[in-house]
């Protein structure tokens, strides 16, 4: 356990706390058992390294690992807690929980042996907590870490103390806040930058390698993450990544199932779980009519790229402005809020608020016939709006 405790105490050393995500605020952190899901690079281990350098002063009752260090091929995680509980440990944080195999059931095990003990545990979005093997969902809470939100990235680059804002807020009142932003910052200026390479933290390290480390991170959730945690056959892999290229390069995807199962040879049934399994990832997201009980094997009606950052780093060329535009709003509303497919504009919000999505001169005949009070536009490359008329970037101050 030294081992483990050296590399914890050195790593703790060098993680800054100038900057904290907004899920800090958000997760109860006097539960007993605490999931954190999240893609790859949004930053999950450097929010438990916060968490503990700015709320533990005795660091003998704290320790982190992660579960994909080679300690682990010889060592067993319940004798790692039993040892740690017995030299008067009482909060264990476990990153990439997914590494360690029958993960669910060991920390089950520790979980229910040792009441004193808090876990706080993060994995891949492909985590499943309710149907792994043992059981989980009863016992944990769980959250899902998402990328930089505009917001965020404007208090990461800038050094800002920037509002959040609710749905509401922005509908009722964009007009004051995006006024009160300006003051602080002019969003358009650093808007463009976000959408090319502001969503996972890690661009910071190295700028000029951004798309490339991006591209290295997509490939390997579906070279490894997927078969790993989905089972999906390892010689399908080039296939899935020939579905994602396809999405990337529409504008935006309207899957015809048929078509592209002929295209790259899969049948209709794998195709659409294989179209499952990438949203489950965190690389694309689903936009579905307004319906219940929407199934693995239901055809989405829209697709896009989870966010703006993976059209740069996916395609040869630019992206198309409009796609991009869309694929912002659904990463930023998505996140805590339901969208649906309307009959009429782009996106319907928590089956309530229609929205179209476009640039400054963008016509308002989309909308016509709703209820003024529910038919908005987002719109790019405005600094501040007009009634019904929001700048598109507000919307990422939402988290």
């Amino acid at each position: 356990m030294q081992y483990l405790v050296e590399k914890f105490r050195r790593k703790l050393q060098y993680v800054s706390v100038d900057f904290q995500r907004s899920l800090m605020q958000d997760i109860n952190w006097e539960a007993r058992l605490i999931a954190i899901k999240g893609a790859r690079g949004a930053g999950k281990t450097t929010l438990l390294l916060q968490r503990i350098k700015t709320q533990y002063t005795d660091l003998k009752t704290v320790l982190y690992a992660s579960l994909d260090d080679i300690w682990f091929s010889d060592h067993r995680l319940v004798d790692l807690a039993d040892t740690f509980v017995k030299q008067g440990g009482r909060y264990l944080f476990l990153d990439e929980v997914h590494k360690y195999p029958d993960w669910s059931r060991a920390i089950k095990n520790i979980y229910d042996d040792y009441p004193d003990l808090q876990i706080v545990f993060t994995g891949s979005s492909l985590l499943e907590i309710l149907n792994a093997r043992a059981d989980l969902s009863r016992r944990s809470i769980v959250y899902m870490l998402q990328g930089l939100s505009f917001r965020e990235y404007l208090q990461f680059t800038q050094g800002l103390d920037l509002p959040r804002l609710s749905l509401e807020q922005i509908l009722a009142e964009h007009e004051e806040w995006a006024a009160r932003i300006y003051r602080e910052v002019p969003p358009l200026a650093h808007f463009g930058a976000y959408l090319e390479l502001g969503y996972y933290p890690y661009f910071k390290e190295i700028p000029g390698l951004y798309a490339q480390r991006l591209s290295e991170v997509i490939n390997l959730i579906l070279e490894v993450e997927l078969p790993l945690l989905r089972s999906v056959d390892i010689g399908f892999v080039s296939k899935v990544k020939q579905l994602l290229l396809i999405i990337a390069e529409s504008a935006p995807f309207k899957p015809n199932i048929s078509s592209i199962s002929t295209k790259i040879g899969i049948n209709r049934q794998t195709l659409l779980a294989y179209l499952h399994h990438l949203a489950e990832a965190g690389l694309t997201r689903h936009i579905y009519k307004a319906s219940h009980g929407i199934s693995r094997l239901q055809k989405p009606d829209k697709i896009y790229l989870d966010n703006t950052n993976m059209a740069y780093a996916l395609t040869t060329q630019r992206p198309e402005q409009g796609t991009v535009r869309e694929t912002f709003f659904a990463n930023q509303l998505g996140y805590q809020h339901e969208l649906n497919y309307p009959h009429k504009g782009d996106f319907l919000v928590d089956q309530k608020y229609y929205f179209e999505v476009g640039g400054p001169k963008k016509a308002t005949g989309q909308l016509a016939g709703l209820p003024e009070q529910r038919a908005y536009y987002a719109l790019d490359q405005i600094e501040w709006g007009y009634q019904h008329k929001i700048p598109l970037w507000l919307f990422g101050f939402l988290y």
